[in-house]
């Protein structure tokens, strides 16, 4: 991407009035030394060089960790920053929050920023836990009375029992994380920056912060790294994608992650295997006819979804239907249904698999399958037609928009290679008069309440 892009990416941003964070083509050049010696040399040779008129040698060599970057993050936005190791996303947000200065370029920041960056960051490792909360705490704005009435809050949601009085030397990872995310949870910032944190919590932990990001993003601005793709999508309106330094693309973060994750499957393959982008070849969608009386829609889209294909095999068609198979429309939810897809190979499969994965408007997996368990590993010649079938009772869908991705792979589900991968092969309207809880409801057999006179005695006067 380059500088103009940037640039026109940067001022394409959403505008939803102020602008919390401003990150104008920035740009972060580290020196490169060979030996330790060289140091010393480049901090004395150019200088009596200059001084005698001649020109200064240089004694390192130059990695720009960062180049061309900009973007802004309107106030109340969640932008997510994705990219592979070294791309220099942490080297990105430690700029934003102003703990180092960039080679070039600007970064304005409106508002109390609140960063987590790294494990345990600015802990000190001979404190404790509470002396490191009153440390954090007043460096991030609070008073020592403020700090005072908030602590048993920000001990309860680190949840380190009497750890809170050891040193933090003593802390396991997840246990440093808890503190600091809890402290950064009750300074009352105006801008959340967390870089990889999340990854190191237990479940239980990681559930309790994403209900805190997702309350806070109502009125705050997040800035969030993560190598978590569904994190990024079910979390963040917009995302960046950084690689080797440079601002590759941004825009709608299931874009952005769908591009990402092509990306690196094109890398775990290698030159042997190129994956060919569909979006070349579709046609223009059709809008989802809305029928107030429908519950839910299924509209085949193959012809029309995004993805990428090896060439290797082909996905033909998908359908949804009931046991005996006949095609609908609309379903309620609950029933039995039948969904198959067909699929051709076109060079030799060692172990072909073929697997959905039902996804909401965020791209989040909510249920899917693959043939594989079902299956011994057989083998497919170029030209053999492929037939998976799934039966399996439809869930009760919550009202909103779902989509199907379909896929072709050759291997096992830990190693394989996906040689057709069809991101919206199957498009999901679903419309109830029913509220439904959850991001998958099932069908249940009954639901019952019994209410009686009370069995306790009256108490006597």
């Amino acid at each position: 991407m380059t500088q103009a892009d940037n640039e026109a990416a940067r001022l394409a941003a959403p505008a939803n009035g102020e602008v919390a964070i401003s990150v104008h083509d920035i740009a972060k050049c580290y020196q490169i030394y060979d030996k330790p010696q060289d140091r010393l040399k480049q901090s004395l040779v150019p200088r009596l060089q200059r001084l005698v008129g001649s020109s200064g040698r240089q004694y390192f060599r130059e990695f720009w960790a960062l180049r061309g970057v900009g973007f802004d993050v309107p106030k109340g936005e969640t932008v997510g920053i994705i990219g592979r190791n070294g791309s220099g996303k942490s080297t990105l947000l430690q700029i934003v929050c102003g703990t180092l200065a960039p080679t070039a370029g600007e970064v304005r920041v409106h508002g109390r920023v609140a960063a987590l960056l790294e494990l345990g960051s600015g802990f000190n490792p001979d404190f404790t836990g509470r002396e490191n909360v009153f440390l954090n705490a007043m460096v991030l704005g609070l008073t020592h009375e403020q700090i005072e009435e908030r602590f048993d809050s920000i001990a309860a949601f680190a949840d380190i029992g009497d750890f809170i009085e050891q040193p933090i030397k003593t802390y396991s990872s997840g246990m440093a994380v808890r503190l600091a995310f809890a402290v950064i949870a009750h300074v009352d910032a105006d801008v959340l920056i967390i870089d990889e944190a999340l990854a190191v919590g237990d479940a239980v932990f990681t559930q309790k912060c994403m209900r805190y990001l997702r309350r806070f993003r109502e009125t705050g601005t997040i800035l969030f790294v993560s190598h978590d793709v569904g994190s990024i999508v079910a979390l963040c309106s917009r995302a960046v994608w950084l690689d080797q330094g440079e601002m590759r693309m941004s825009g709608p973060a299931k874009e952005v992650a769908e591009a990402y994750v092509r990306y690196c499957t094109q890398q775990v393959l290698g030159e042997e295997t190129t994956l060919r982008a569909l979006k070349e070849n579709a046609v223009a969608s059709t809008p989802m006819p809305v029928d107030e009386s429908t519950r839910i829609d299924f509209f085949d889209n193959v012809i029309n979804s995004d993805g990428w294909a090896t060439g290797d095999a082909e996905i033909t068609s998908v359908v949804l239907a009931d046991p005996d198979g006949e095609r609908f429309a609309t379903f309620s939810g609950g029933e039995r249904v039948v969904l198959t897809v067909k699929a051709k190979a076109t060079r030799f499969l060692q172990s072909p698999i073929i697997g959905f994965l039902v996804k909401d408007r965020l791209g989040q997996s909510l249920f899917g399958q693959h043939t594989y368990d079902e299956q011994r590993v057989r083998a497919a010649e170029a030209g053999d037609l492929l037939e998976a079938t799934f039966r399996f009772s439809l869930p009760m869908l919550p009202n909103g928009e779902y989509s199907m991705t379909v896929s072709i792979a050759d291997g096992d589900p830990a190693i394989n290679v996906q040689h057709h991968w069809l991101h919206d092969a199957v498009l999901i309207n679903v419309q109830s008069q029913k509220l439904r809880y959850g991001l998958v409801g099932i069908p249940f057999e009954k639901i019952g309440l019994d209410i009686g006179p009370s069995k306790i005695p009256p108490v006597s006067s």
